[in-house]
C-alpha cells in the first residue's frame, strides 16, 4: 500500500486586456506528493518513540523527490524523538566546536537532505526531542520550508533552579538556607554536600545524556518579577554544610555562613559550555524558511545558517514553553547565520531567554599564515569554535584586509579559482587551514600574520522587523555586513548589553566584515544597558579619513533610558541620528543624567538633528 498520496495545487492564469478585465483564465495544476509521517508508524500519542518511523518517512520523500514538490505532514499530536535512531552526520557548524573530533557526529531529528521543494508541516504537533540532537537540518536543498509546529527538549541542558526561599536557622548555630525548586525535566541526585545533574537516561544505555555537578560550568541571572536577565557569579554553592533533598523536586541548601540571601525569587540558570551541535542547520541550501513555530528551546546552541542563501524566519516564537516552568529557550544563541548571501529576513518573532545573543549575521575572516604561490594563500579558521567547514568556492570574490587598521589593502578584491580545504562533511584534510587561489596575484600589501581574508560573495542583505526581544543576558543583534540592513518596528526591552553591536573583529572571533548600509528606525529601546548602539570595530590604529564602517542612520526610534549613552561609535564615516525621542526613566525631580548621549571616536560625518530630549539628559556629543 502506497503511503504517499497527491494532491493538486491550482495556479490561475489570466490574460488582461483594455481596462483590465479577464477575458480568459486557465488552471495548471501542480501535483503536490504528501507524506504522512503516521503511516510509517509514527506515534503521535507521544507515548512512543517516533524516530525510525520519521527517518523513513523523510527517506521515503527524498526517494519521490523527482520534478515534484513534498510535503511532509504531522498529525495535531506529540511526538517523541530519540537519537539512538536518527539520522547521523559528520558536520562541522560556525561558532561551535570547531575541529573537535569528539563532537563530529551530529544526531538530527528531521533531515532534509538533497531534496527541492519541500515542506515539513507540523500541522500544530509537538516535537519532543531527547538527549543531545539537532532538531532539524536542510543540507544542500533548495525551496525547503519548516512550518506549524512546536518543539522541545525533553531534558534541556540548561538548569533553570528558582530560589524558592530563602532564610536563618532561629537555633544557637545559626546558618543561612536556601530552597531551590527545579523544573520537571531536571534529574538529579543529591549526594553529600553536591547536587548531580544528570541530564537524562538514554533508554538504549542507561546512562544519562549529560551530566555535570553543582553551578555546572556557567551562570547566568534571571529577575522573573524585573523581567531582567544577566551574567553574574553563582553563589549557591558557596560555604555549603550540607544538601538535602526534600522532594517535589525541592532541594535545600545550608550554609557555614548566618547571613541570610537576599536573592528569594531569582532563578540561576547554569549550563556546561561546549556547544556540541546546533540546535538547528541551514547548510549549503537555498530559499529556506522557518515559519509559524515555537521553539521552546534549543539544545547546545542556535539556529545556524551557514553557506545559505534566502532565509527566512518568520512568526517563530523562541521561548520558554509557560507550563514547563523554565526561563531558559537556548543554550547559547538563537539566530547565528555564518557566511550567508542572498537575504535574510527575519521578522513578527519573539526572543526570549537565551544564553547568548539573540541574531548574530557575519561572516568570517581568515588569517594568511602562507603563501605556497604567487596567486595561492594558505588561510587558518583562528577561533577555536569555528573550523571544519570550508569557506571559498570558484567563483567567490574575496577582499584583502589589513588587520590592524581592518580596513581593505590597496587593490584589494580577487576572485577564487581553486580551493584545497576541509569538506565539511569528513577529516581527511586539515580541518582549519586551506589553500586558495585567485585569478590574479597576491596583492603587494598582504603580510603573513598580519592579514585577514573575507568571502564578500557569501554577505547578505538583512532586514530584522517587527520582533520582540526581552529577558537578554547580551546584545540584541549583531550584525557585520556590506550589503543593506534594516533594522525597524522591534521592540528591544532591557538588554543587559548593547541592543544593537556592530564590529567587524579580526583578533578575537574572526567575525567579518564592515557595514555599508545600515539604516535602525522606528524601534524603541526600554531600559537599556549603554551603549544603546555600539560600533566597535578591532582595528588598533584609527583614522578618520578611513574609517572601517560607512553609513549608518539612527531614525525615529525611541530611547526610554537611565544615565547610559545611547550612541558609541568607533571608526564610522557617516553617522545620522535624526528624528528620534529619548527620555528619561528617572523622575523630573531626580538629578540630571551625567552621561553623554553620544560618544565618537575617529569617526567622521556626524549628523545629530531634529530629535527630541527629555529635560535632565546630558546631550553632549563627546567625540575624538
Amino acid at each position: 500500500m502506497s503511503r504517499s498520496r497527491f494532491v493538486f495545487v491550482g495556479v490561475a492564469l489570466a490574460l488582461l486586456v483594455g481596462g483590465g478585465g479577464p477575458v480568459a483564465a486557465a488552471q495548471r495544476t501542480t501535483p503536490v506528493a504528501v507524506v504522512d509521517v503516521d503511516a510509517f508508524g509514527a506515534d503521535p500519542t507521544g507515548r512512543t518513540d517516533s524516530t525510525p518511523a520519521v527517518v523513513a518517512a523523510l527517506r521515503h520523500a527524498k526517494s519521490i523527490d523527482h520534478g515534484r514538490a513534498v510535503r511532509i505532514e504531522f498529525s495535531k499530536g506529540t511526538y517523541q524523538l530519540y537519537p539512538e535512531r536518527a539520522e547521523t552526520r559528520e558536520l562541522y557548524v560556525s561558532n561551535t566546536v570547531g575541529a573537535d573530533q569528539r563532537y563530529r557526529d551530529k544526531k538530527i531529528g528531521l533531515l532534509i537532505e538533497d531534496m527541492h521543494d519541500v515542506t515539513v508541516d507540523g500541522g500544530g504537533a509537538k516535537l519532543v526531542y531527547h538527549g543531545l540532537q539537532t532538531a532539524f537540518a536542510s543540507i544542500r536543498s533548495t525551496n525547503v520550508t519548516f512550518q506549524n509546529f512546536s518543539f522541545d527538549y525533553a531534558a534541556p541542558e540548561v538548569i533553570d533552579a528558582t530560589v524558592a526561599t530563602t532564610g536563618v536557622t532561629g537555633d544557637t548555630d545559626a546558618h543561612a538556607y536556601r530552597v531551590l525548586k527545579i523544573p520537571a525535566g531536571s534529574p538529579y541526585e543529591v549526594n553529600g554536600t553536591h547536587i548531580t545533574w544528570l541530564g537524562e537516561k538514554s533508554p538504549a544505555t542507561g546512562q544519562p545524556y549529560w551530566s555535570g555537578t553543582d553551578g555546572l560550568q556557567y551562570t547566568q541571572i534571571h529577575d522573573p518579577k524585573a523581567q531582567r536577565t544577566w551574567r553574574g557569579d553563582n553563589p549557591l554553592f558557596n560555604d555549603i554544610s550540607s544538601v538535602t533533598d526534600l522532594g517535589d523536586r525541592r532541594i535545600r541548601i545550608d550554609y557555614t555562613t548566618a547571613t541570610q540571601p537576599t536573592d528569594a525569587g531569582l532563578v540561576y540558570q547554569m549550563r556546561l559550555i561546549e556547544r556540541t551541535e546546533p540546535g538547528a542547520f541551514i547548510w549549503q541550501s537555498k530559499n529556506v524558511t522557518m515559519r509559524s513555530m515555537n521553539a521552546y528551546y534549543l539544545q547546545s546552541f542556535g539556529v545556524v545558517g551557514q553557506f545559505s542563501e534566502n532565509i527566512s524566519i518568520d512568526k517563530v516564537n523562541f521561548a520558554p514553553d509557560p507550563k514547563s516552568g523554565r526561563s531558559t529557550a537556548s543554550f547559547a544563541d538563537f539566530v547565528q547565520m555564518s557566511g550567508v548571501k542572498g537575504k535574510v529576513s527575519i521578522t513578527r518573532s519573539l526572543f526570549d531567554g537565551p544564553h547568548d545573543d539573540p541574531i548574530n549575521i557575519h561572516g568570517t575572516y581568515l588569517e594568511v599564515v602562507g603563501q605556497p604561490g604567487p596567486n595561492t594563500l594558505t588561510l587558518a579558521y583562528e577561533h577555536p569554535q569555528t573550523a571544519g567547514f570550508p569557506q571559498f568556492a570558484p567563483g567567490d570574490e574575496v577582499e584583502f584586509t589589513t588587520q590592524r587598521t581592518m580596513t581593505p589593502v590597496a587593490d584589494p578584491h580577487a576572485k577564487v579559482t581553486a580551493v584545497d580545504g576541509p569538506s565539511g562533511m569528513d577529516h581527511t584534510k586539515s580541518l582549519t587551514t586551506m589553500n586558495v587561489t585567485f585569478d590574479r596575484p597576491v596583492p603587494a600589501g598582504v603580510e603573513i600574520g598580519g592579514t585577514v581574508v573575507e568571502n564578500i560573495t557569501a554577505t547578505p542583505s538583512v532586514v530584522i522587523t517587527g520582533n520582540t526581544f526581552r529577558n537578554v543576558p547580551t546584545r540584541g543583534i549583531l550584525v557585520t555586513t556590506r550589503k543593506p540592513v534594516l533594522i525597524a518596528g522591534n521592540s528591544f526591552d532591557a538588554m543587559s548589553m548593547a541592543s544593537i553591536y556592530v564590529s567587524a573583529d579580526a583578533y578575537q572571533w574572526y567575525e567579518s566584515g564592515p557595514v555599508a548600509d545600515l539604516t535602525i528606525r522606528d524601534n524603541t529601546f526600554t531600559r537599556p544597558t549603554g551603549p544603546v548602539i555600539f560600533v566597535e570595530p578591532t582595528n588598533q590604529v584609527v583614522d578618520p579619513a578611513n574609517p572601517v564602517h560607512h553609513n549608518i542612520k539612527v531614525e525615529h526610534n525611541s530611547f526610554d533610558i537611565s544615565d547610559v549613552t545611547v550612541v558609541n561609535a568607533k571608526s564610522v564615516g557617516g553617522f545620522t541620528f535624526t528624528g528620534n525621542t529619548v527620555r528619561r526613566l528617572a523622575p523630573a525631580d531626580q538629578p540630571p543624567y551625567t552621561s553623554p548621549l553620544f560618544v565618537f571616536h575617529g569617526s567622521s560625518g556626524i549628523k545629530i538633528a531634529h530629535n527630541h530630549y527629555d529635560k535632565g539628559l546630558n546631550t553632549s556629543v563627546v567625540s575624538d
